[in-house]
């Protein structure tokens, strides 16, 4: 259709999906959500993890905003029953191109959207993560390995992904050849070579996985094993000469060495390969504009009657102002537990042990659990009590 013949609602679309996204931008929320209702489009932003919402739109916009992100994003118009999904880049004016991966969905008033924004996935250093200084110079030690497995695992959205490539980013890309294989890229790196699968072309991260062994890799990263043949692939790389990083939907350390030997991998082959398992989660920064003090009113105690926080401590919570959008915070940082494979953990692996006696030894080897990185955060009033009891 000729812009000369167009329907004024069609200009509408643009402008409102531009000024959605820059506003998106420019407050920092990593998805948009454009939820058809009965009586308008809900619009909703993910800001630092948490749904936020955000007004509505009429419903005579909804069909004009999914066709124009359709048309953006190369999808096919005419289909209307079926979930798509692609990528584009927006040009605004006075902005970098901002990347984003659409998503539509038919619902019963029509198809939902979601817009994620790539931008956001800006590349964050090591230091920056949010580790406790003995972790940070365990994963700089780490990334120094010729060889092994190193697991990043949590539930979507806890920042896998950025301590994949911040792990990256501290390796000397000059003197190694770095292999990465993503479903999406979403940040580009340039001194590295990222494949894309594409399970729909058979270019699964199996088959993938395959082809970068055949070029000669010396650090290969697998955006997640999802299946059986993935991880064993990856396991024997890991084993001859190649240093492995891969990420798990798992929640924590115990569950996920549990995992890979669910996976039916050799259990021989995983004692061997596995360097170390880093848990983690994302918790909100307090905005410091607004946090307010308070004295803990009881002990906080936990499962196993041990103090956590006492009595009387004095700790910071979310108030909410204008300079943080009233949610209180602004920002996150990751909480983290780094457990690096010794001679015992090993043991138990070839004998298949079960959770119980893997987490025995955990606990043996003083790994300190995911609760306890975040209460550190809490008495150092970067966060709120709150917030760590909604991740961990």
């Amino acid at each position: 259709m000729s812009m000369g013949s167009a329907a004024p609602e069609d200009y509408d679309a643009v402008a409102v999906l531009d000024h959605l996204v820059r506003r998106a931008v420019s407050i920092g929320a990593s998805d948009i959500h454009l939820e058809p209702k009965r009586e308008g489009v809900r619009v909703r932003y993910r800001i630092d993890g948490v749904m936020t919402a955000q007004g509505s739109l009429p419903i005579e916009l909804a069909p004009a905003l999914v066709s124009r992100a359709k048309v953006l994003a190369r999808m096919d118009m005419t289909e209307r029953r079926l979930p798509q999904d692609g990528q584009f880049s927006l040009d605004l004016a006075g902005h970098p191109p901002i990347h984003l991966r659409a998503s539509t969905f038919p619902s019963v008033h029509g198809e939902k959207l979601v817009l994620r924004v790539l931008l956001s996935q800006k590349l964050i250093t090591l230091e920056k993560l949010g580790l406790g200084d003995g972790d940070f110079e365990r994963l700089q030690r780490l990334a120094d390995r010729p060889s092994g497995l190193i697991l990043v695992c949590g539930p979507t959205g806890s920042g896998k992904t950025s301590t994949l490539y911040a792990m990256l980013k501290v390796m000397n890309t000059t003197e190694l050849s770095v292999v990465t294989l993503e479903d999406p890229i979403e940040v580009e790196m340039p001194e590295i070579t990222q494949g894309q699968a594409n399970p729909r072309q058979g270019f699964t991260f199996a088959a993938g996985l395959r082809a970068i062994l055949r070029q000669d890799p010396d650090v290969i990263l697998v955006g997640e094993m999802r299946d059986p043949e993935t991880a064993q692939i990856a396991l024997q790389a890991s084993l001859t000469g190649h240093l492995v990083l891969s990420t798990l939907h798992t929640s924590d350390a115990v569950e996920t060495v549990a995992r890979l030997i669910d996976l039916g991998a050799e259990s021989w082959i995983v004692a061997n390969a596995l360097l170390a398992v880093v848990a983690q989660r994302l918790v909100r920064v307090l905005c410091n504009e607004c946090a307010e003090e308070y004295p803990l009113e009881e002990d906080l105690i936990d499962e196993d009657g041990l103090v956590l926080i006492e009595e009387g401590t004095r700790l910071r919570r979310a108030k909410g102002c204008p300079a943080c959008h009233s949610t209180g915070y602004r920002g996150r940082i990751g909480i983290f537990e780094v457990l690096e494979a010794n001679d015992d953990l090993r043991e138990l692996v070839k004998a298949r042990a079960g959770k119980r006696e893997l987490r025995e030894v955990v606990n043996r080897m003083g790994l300190s659990p995911l609760r306890d990185a975040g209460i550190a955060k809490v008495k150092a009033g970067s966060t709120s009590l709150e917030e760590v009891m909604r991740v961990t």
